[in-house]
């Protein structure tokens, strides 16, 4: 995944680059003057001004490693916490090196004087180092006491030793400060403080910041220090100028808490910066757990109406150490956003209303499942609906005739819900939502109040006139009611009462329509259940289609469970009445013109072609309770499926003879 690496504006970046470019070359190319020209190195050996420069410089210098130290505990961060410990030893044993300064409070020079500091600068370029890795905050920070402890007991030990003149750091003093091995140590520190500063640049570079520029600025001029500390002679400009390098070092440091302190107006989050990314994470969930807890408790009093507790933003600037100031506008950002989430709430409340009215549920259960989800947003929304002429809210009665505008009753909105004008229910909103959220939400109800009862009169009058496939693609594509069609593969099954009109001919008009309705009600349901489509009702006829419209792979083997189902559920209906007429089925399978056959004024859903036409044929050929189906239909069926076969028939209206089967047993 590619990554954006943020930059400076490049108006500004190249003067910043340059700036702080001369920051680290001038002193190093000071250095290099002085050794380069010893006469320029002059000598100045004042041990009493020595003490009391060094002696303040340590003690302010101090102050960034205890600020880091603080901020390092409050956020639990190892990285804080080891730039701590680099300044801490740093600016410590600064202050060592001041206290054993000769003919002051030590009557000689030794080489305690003369190795305090480059120890003190060789044990933080350690702690330096290891802040530039990324390392686990709780397993480093569970050794802060041995830390503390180690370096806090090397430090007093060095100091009592010093003071008190006892060996091995009474003895004479060196030439320089550091000698023989003691160079491995230092060119090892100065390795240390690099890769530590590269390492931080890095860090600046994804995510910029002043106090990472400033930190990697001090490692470097510690490193500097550390240079400046092995080559110079004691007492000339050029030893005295790692002095001036620590103060510096820890100055850039200060500064940049101080720049970040005025920007921001708090100590809180001074070195946030330098963080691990685990840590920024948990600082940052902190703060969205706060702003939550903030939003949430200003809601709850707008809703119950207190406002003489102590602004919870008070609570919360106590917390994360803000200003005053901060917290009267963190109160006014969390009102602020309390009420832009209250908008939202409501908004998503109308959202899902609008989404749930839907069809295919119930009126009660649809608004049933449509006030559970606006209530956590609205708060008790009640519904009634007007039942044989009365109206009543949980014993609250209203009247429809005079409902026909919304009114205020204590502390609920009282809407009228309309379907296609009249009143047919009434809801109950909480007052505090205000009047427009209460207006929509009641106009989104009577949608959803129309839409149910419009889509059960769909279910009567026009799903009970249509296949239930049918009515579903047009549903989902009204384009479908088209005129016209496709040519598509289709089995076709005709199903036609062998004696009707003989039977016609002798029964009454009802006893013929409770025979039709009776065979019609098992029929039908077969057919159906298996996927068909049925097309027509001709008479004692009917027509149905399968993998039209909905594309069935199976269609053949549907149409023959469907028919032989058929016949099944109509033997048990005919069994006791043996003057009934018989169904008897044909079923084909072949190409078909499908689609919408009709005019603009009045069309159907219906299949043209010759494999419905040979189904029709085949119909003819059957006898009472059996279903015969043509060859291209018996290609497509399993070997689960028993058939005879009846040879090559003509059929009318054919000149190819036709190969049929009956399916089942052999008589």
């Amino acid at each position: 995944m590619l990554t954006t690496v943020p930059r400076l504006p490049p108006a500004v970046q190249p003067v910043r680059a340059v700036v702080w470019a001369l920051h680290l070359l001038v002193p190093i190319a000071g250095l290099w003057l002085l050794l380069a020209v010893p006469a320029a190195d002059v000598l100045w050996h004042h041990p009493s001004s020595h003490f009391w420069l060094v002696l303040n410089v340590a003690a302010i210098s101090l102050l960034p490693g205890v600020a880091m130290t603080a901020a390092a505990l409050n956020r639990r961060d190892a990285r804080l916490f080891l730039v701590s410990l680099c300044f801490l030893s740093s600016a410590g044993f600064l202050l060592l090196h001041a206290l054993a300064t000769p003919l002051v409070l030590v009557d000689h020079a030794n080489i305690g004087f003369d190795l305090s500091q480059p120890t003190g600068l060789a044990i933080a370029a350690v702690f330096a180092a290891l802040s530039a890795l990324p390392l686990n905050s709780d397993r480093v920070l569970a050794l802060r006491v041995p830390l503390w402890g180690g370096l806090t007991a090397v430090m007093v030990a060095w100091g009592a030793v010093t003071l008190l003149d006892l060996p091995p750091l009474n003895a004479a003093p060196q030439v320089r400060d550091v000698e023989g091995p003691q160079v491995i140590v230092a060119v090892l520190a100065v390795a240390l403080y690099l890769g530590a500063a590269l390492r931080y640049y890095r860090l600046h570079r994804r995510a910029p910041a002043a106090v990472l520029v400033s930190i990697l600025t001090a490692f470097v001029l510690l490193a500097e220090a550390m240079v400046a500390v092995t080559l110079a002679d004691k007492w000339h400009l050029s030893w005295w100028e790692w002095h001036v390098l620590l103060v510096f070092a820890f100055g850039f440091v200060a500064y940049s808490a101080y720049v970040q302190y005025r920007k921001e107006g708090s100590s809180a989050g001074l070195f946030d910066a330098v963080m691990l990314a685990p840590t920024v994470r948990a600082v940052r969930a902190q703060y969205e757990a706060a702003l939550e807890e903030l939003v949430t408790v200003l809601r709850e009093r707008e809703r119950s109406g207190r406002s003489t507790a102590e602004p919870v933003a008070q609570q919360l600037a106590q917390r994360f150490g803000l200003t005053e100031r901060q917290a009267v506008v963190l109160d006014r950002a969390g009102a602020a956003l309390a009420a832009e989430r209250e908008i939202s709430a409501l908004l998503g409340a109308l959202v899902t209303v609008g989404e749930r009215a839907r069809v295919g549920l119930g009126e009660r259960e649809l608004l049933d499942e449509v006030l559970a989800r606006v209530r956590p947003a609205y708060g008790e929304v009640r519904v009634g609906l007007v039942d044989n002429g009365v109206l009543s809210v949980d014993g609250r009665a209203y009247d429809p005739a005079t409902l026909t505008a919304a009114y205020r009753a204590d502390d609920r909105l009282i809407y009228p819900l309309t379907v296609k004008g009249r009143v047919a229910g009434v809801v109950e909103i909480p007052a505090r939502s205000g009047e427009t959220w209460a207006a929509l939400l009641a106009n989104q109800l009577s949608i959803v109040v129309e839409n149910a009862r419009l889509y059960a009169e769909l279910g009567t009058l026009f799903r009970q006139y249509l296949s239930p496939d049918v009515a579903a693609a047009l549903l989902a594509d009204p384009a479908q009611a088209a005129l016209g069609g496709s040519i598509v593969e289709v089995t076709a099954l005709f199903a036609d009462l062998r004696g009707f009109t003989t039977f016609s001919e002798q029964a009454d008009p009802a006893e013929i329509v409770t025979m039709l309705n009776r065979y019609h009600g098992v029929a039908v349901p077969c057919i159906l259940d298996n996927g068909g489509t049925v097309v027509q009702f001709v008479g004692d006829a009917l027509l149905a289609l399968f993998n039209a419209p909905a594309r069935q792979p199976d269609h053949a083997a549907r149409a023959v469970r469907a028919g032989l189902g058929l016949q099944t559920a109509v033997d048990a209906i005919a069994e006791g009445r043996p003057g009934w007429p018989r169904f008897r089925v044909g079923i084909n399978t072949g190409s078909a013109l499908v689609g919408n056959i009709g005019s603009e004024a009045l069309r159907g859903f219906n299949a043209m072609g010759d494999a419905v036409n040979v189904a029709a044929r085949l119909q003819t050929l059957a006898q009472p309770g059996q279903v015969v189906i043509g060859d291209a239909t018996m290609k497509q069926l399993g070997p689960d499926v028993t058939a005879y076969s009846l040879g090559e028939l003509t059929v009318k209206g054919r000149s190819q003879p036709v190969r049929a089967y009956v399916v089942g047993e052999a008589p």
